[in-house]
């Protein structure tokens, strides 16, 4: 399981975790019943802290992603593809707010940001789905 964590990201690690965590979930990278490594392992070899991996862990089995067997470890969990699909309409609003603020942090016309968002959307989607 690769994920992608830095520390020169202005996000908390934790919540960098949750997004690759659910990202791998979302594109089908990891299935339900796929076991995920131990909080420590993971936290090893991401070099961060036991809490933070423990913490985006319980977030991702509040969400539903995830859960856990006592003595077996931290599985995929089992949900249907549309609650699948809604999950990544809420991630996929929530990183288009941000990137919104962005743009009018930038001073950008919210015409200008159409069009630059259209340009985009033009130039391909490089997502494996």
């Amino acid at each position: 399981m690769l994920l992608r964590v830095s520390g020169d990201n202005p996000e908390p690690l934790y919540q960098q975790i949750i997004n690759e965590i659910r990202r791998l979930i979302l594109t089908g990278e990891l299935s339900p019943g796929d076991p995920l490594p131990s909080v420590r392992e993971l936290a090893q070899k991401l070099t961060t802290s036991v809490i933070t991996t423990r913490r985006a862990y319980l977030e991702l089995e509040r969400e539903g992603l995830l859960t856990t067997r006592q003595g077996l470890g931290t599985f995929v969990a089992k949900v249907d593809r549309e609650a699948l699909r809604e999950a990544a309409r809420r991630l996929a609003a929530r990183l288009f707010a941000r990137a919104l603020d962005e743009a009018r942090s930038l001073c950008l016309e919210d015409e200008e940001i159409r069009t630059i968002f259209n340009r985009v959307l033009q130039g391909g989607n490089e997502a494996p789905c």
